[in-house]
């Protein structure tokens, strides 16, 4: 096993890393912007390296700045989390040129799975069922149009490169293609420094389903279930549920849904976790979405049904270790459910709302679990994903898990910045979503037909708001004279929080 490993991303995920190594005895080294300096993830880690200003194409998504920190620190692997690196084969391959272990799949594996038009392609060939599209490029108008001609609008654009939403377009009819595939391309380029954009079949109304998959380097492959993340804005997940209230219903969907994983996982060659992504439509057809070569940010939510842990299951098989049980072993108890808490402001479509955390009152009790990355005195950056934290709860059953995650929202409060928190409780106590009524289009849905908001964030006593000012002010100045964290951060910090 590993002695030391780098931590190649920030936030919550970094903080959820640092504790996985932690449980496991083996050292972290956490690696941190200007903007992060002190951040939660470089204050828990037994070290830390400071790798460049905020934006993260200068640190973050630096391969050349990482490794050096690697080297420097002694590292034996580095895990990337999930975005910034995570999906990158160069970085995977640079990490084995350098004697380095990079906790995820081979880059091969990536680089078969990280074009989505090549992703599809493998997944015909391997005989799962693709939606309706082009297997190459289209970013060229004419090409374009004949595509989505032959295909049926509407139609998708969506990059070749990434998700998350980025660089996708809906299109119904044939003189919103142009401008479409113009604002696609220029998005992608942005997003992943890639312009290809590939025409998929628009599946009205959705479901958004995925499996997790598990593979070790000994041809042990396996599943651990579906996740329902139907529930998004603008293409990206904010509730995911363990299992789906779909697929709950249909035994034997699950089986052919990981059976057509796992074929496309064999294909690829695939080892680590990974998570295959479905479309399903309104008569329980699904098809193939794309694939995540990473660990996801909904992992908690199958760690609660399964009983694995999944980050300490990615390191002992990034370090040889065969998969410590077979799909015979899998079973699933209970109900999880996981609320994405990010500052944003939901009644201003969602725009971030970075600044300084002043008040931070936590959820806790039998059932929940909160993996975050903040802070009372924090200050929310503006470069990077507003993701604050990830509220999940368990319970025997979808109603309990709904009625225990109210409860922590109920006792959840940040004040400092807009978040979703109140966003959430309107949709735990929505009855199409009570219900199990969701879609891709459900937030859209609640938007149409929601009643004025009715509950208002949790407020702050006054003096408890001025105590809290009067520390931020005094704790920032205290950074700005030290230009970087307290030394002993980055030796002896093991566990705490604030200085």
């Amino acid at each position: 096993m590993f002695g030391r490993v780098l931590i190649a991303n920030r936030g919550e995920i970094a903080v959820r890393i640092i504790r996985a190594l932690r449980d496991m005895n083996i050292r972290s080294i956490a690696v941190f912007s200007d903007a992060d300096r002190g951040a939660l993830h470089v204050r828990m880690a037994d070290e830390a390296e400071h790798i460049g200003p905020a934006a993260s194409t200068e640190s973050y998504l630096r391969q050349d700045r990482i490794l050096e920190a690697a080297k420097k620190h002694r590292a034996d692997a580095i895990h990337p989390g999930y975005g910034f690196l995570s999906e990158t084969a160069e970085f995977a391959a640079a990490c084995a040129r350098e004697g380095l272990v990079f906790v995820g799949p081979s880059a091969e594996s990536i680089r078969r799975l990280g074009s989505k038009t090549a992703a599809r392609t493998l997944a015909r060939q391997a005989g799962a069922p693709v939606v309706p599209g082009s297997e190459e490029p289209a970013t060229e108008v004419a090409h374009a149009r004949a595509l989505a001609r032959e295909i049926g609008y509407p139609v998708l654009l969506k990059a070749a490169a990434g998700g998350g939403g980025k660089g996708m377009r809906r299109v119904n009819a044939e003189s919103e293609l142009e401008s479409a595939i113009r604002d696609a391309t220029s998005e992608a380029e942005r997003a992943f420094q890639n312009g290809e954009i590939y025409i998929e079949k628009v599946i009205e109304r959705p479901r958004h389903i995925e499996i997790q998959i598990a593979g070790d380097h000994y041809g042990n492959l396996v599943h651990l279930g579906e996740r329902e993340c139907s529930v998004q804005r603008r293409h990206q997940k904010i509730i995911e549920e363990c299992p789906s209230p779909w697929v709950a219903r249909l035994p034997e969907m699950r089986a052919a849904m990981g059976e057509a994983a796992l074929k496309i996982a064999r294909a690829a060659g695939y080892d680590n976790l990974g998570t295959v992504e479905f479309l399903v439509d309104n008569r329980g057809n699904f098809y193939f979405l794309e694939v995540n070569a990473r660990l996801q940010v909904e992992h908690p939510v199958t760690e609660l049904v399964t009983g694995f842990d999944l980050v300490q299951l990615q390191l002992r098989i990034a370090a040889g270790e065969a998969l410590p049980f077979s799909q015979k072993d899998v079973a699933w108890r209970g109900w999880a459910m996981e609320c994405r808490v990010c500052a944003e402001d939901p009644e201003a479509n969602f725009f971030p709302s970075p600044g300084t955390i002043v008040q931070l009152r936590e959820p806790s009790g039998p059932g929940v679990r909160l993996d975050s990355g903040v802070y009372p005195g924090w200050t929310v950056p503006l470069e990077y994903d507003p993701l604050l934290a990830k509220l999940v709860a368990w319970g025997p059953d979808r109603n309990a898990a709904i009625q225990r995650l109210g409860r922590a929202l109920g006792e959840y409060a940040i004040n400092g910045v807009e978040t979703n928190l109140a966003f959430f409780r309107e949709i735990l106590d929505d009855p199409e979503f009570r219900a199990g009524n969701i879609s891709t289009e459900f937030v859209a849905d609640l938007f149409a037909r929601r009643k004025p908001r009715a509950e208002p964030a949790a407020q702050l006593d006054l003096a408890v708001a001025l105590a809290a000012a009067a520390y931020v002010r005094d704790h920032r100045a205290d950074q700005a004279r030290a230009g970087a964290p307290d030394s002993r951060w980055l030796t002896e910090g093991r566990g705490q929080l604030l200085r």
